[in-house]
């Protein structure tokens, strides 16, 4: 599994539809969307997921004059909703001197059932693969892209509240788990956090959490509030890398990025985290929430990626939906013939 800063052929996306998603405000998160495809086109390709003739009319209108035609791809693959990152096929390397791909298809149960109908998502990824003209390796293990990532070197951060969660693998113990990441994804180790924040219906998604931004460091999401209900988890999480050795008893060096400050939606907290970054061809696309640590978070983020535009997103509407601009986007890496 190649780093996300890894080069990109394109980013894939889905036009999002679901009005009842950011509870009435699907015209502000289109707007996000289409400025998401403008700071990524002039990088990379931009796959478009879109329902069907019409949908593919309503997405080109919202970015008509803003993006070069030949900069996007619409593809007619239906959805249920617009979280590609959890859903969508994961693109790995063969491994061979001829820069080979596959498509990994975790199965996908809408982060344990608890969004039905999720048929359409379900499928996404196999067509994913037949679009790429990839071969498609399909696991019946259930797993959301958001709920891994990795350093490019076979080092991966996962969660102990998301992957062991009841609601994903039952008859899975935390050893198999761990040993078909390895094998599918190919991991040759795993970092264990605990819990994740407020608010995250995902379970304890990692991308909300702590996020690699090299080889051998990571960002992660802290807050020295006492009276913060996210405190003690982002605590705990904190303490396990840095107790953390690899087989070669080598450390990682640890960045803490800030928690932003609570953003309330119909009297609850909402999963609110600069750690739902995406990093793209010359670009890192941050969301902010108009707080106070946004600029903090800006500056940590850019000094983690010199070299790369910081681009800013006010993501306070896309939010109100549980999600945030890394769960909008699936990469789909270049593999260079030698290079592994």
């Amino acid at each position: 599994m190649p780093a996300e800063w890894s080069l990109h052929q394109a980013t894939w996306l889905s036009w999002p539809h679901n009005n009842e998603t950011w509870c009435g405000g699907l015209e502000a998160v289109e707007q996000i969307m289409a400025d998401v495809v403008v700071a990524l086109a002039p990088e990379e390709l931009v796959f478009i997921n879109v329902q069907d003739e019409a949908h593919a009319r309503h997405a080109s209108g919202c970015l008509a004059g803003r993006v070069a035609d030949e900069r996007i791809r619409l593809e007619q693959i239906a959805t249920d909703d617009a979280w590609i990152r959890d859903y969508g096929a994961i693109i790995v390397s063969t491994g061979d001197s001829n820069g080979g791909m596959l498509a990994v298809d975790f199965d996908y149960n809408a982060w344990g059932g608890k969004y039905p109908p999720f048929d359409r998502d379900r499928a996404v990824a196999r067509q994913m693969a037949e679009r790429l003209g990839l071969v498609r390796i399909s696991s019946s293990m259930v797993l959301e892209g958001g709920s891994v990532d990795a350093n490019g070197e076979g080092l991966g951060l996962v969660t102990e509240q998301c992957l062991l969660h009841p609601n994903r693998n039952p008859a899975m113990q935390q050893s198999e788990i761990e040993n078909r990441l390895k094998e599918l994804l190919g991991l040759t180790g795993l970092v264990w956090l605990g819990e994740g924040i407020m608010g995250d219906d995902t379970d304890g998604h990692v991308d909300n959490l702590v996020r690699f931004v090299s080889e051998r460091r990571v960002v992660a999401v802290v807050t020295p509030d006492r009276s913060d209900p996210n405190h003690l988890a982002l605590a705990d999480n904190r303490r396990r890398l840095g107790g953390f050795r690899d087989e070669n008893g080598r450390t990682l060096e640890v960045i803490e990025l800030p928690l932003p400050d609570p953003v309330i939606h119909a009297g609850e907290r909402l999963p609110a985290s600069y750690a739902n970054f995406y990093v793209a061809n010359g670009v890192v696309l941050v969301p902010t929430f108009g707080g106070s640590a946004d600029e903090t978070a800006l500056g940590i983020l850019a000094e983690c990626f010199a070299g790369r535009r910081i681009v800013p997103i006010d993501c306070r509407p896309l939010i109100v939906g549980l999600g945030g601009l890394h769960c909008l986007t699936q990469q789909i890496p270049v593999m260079v013939p030698g290079s592994e």
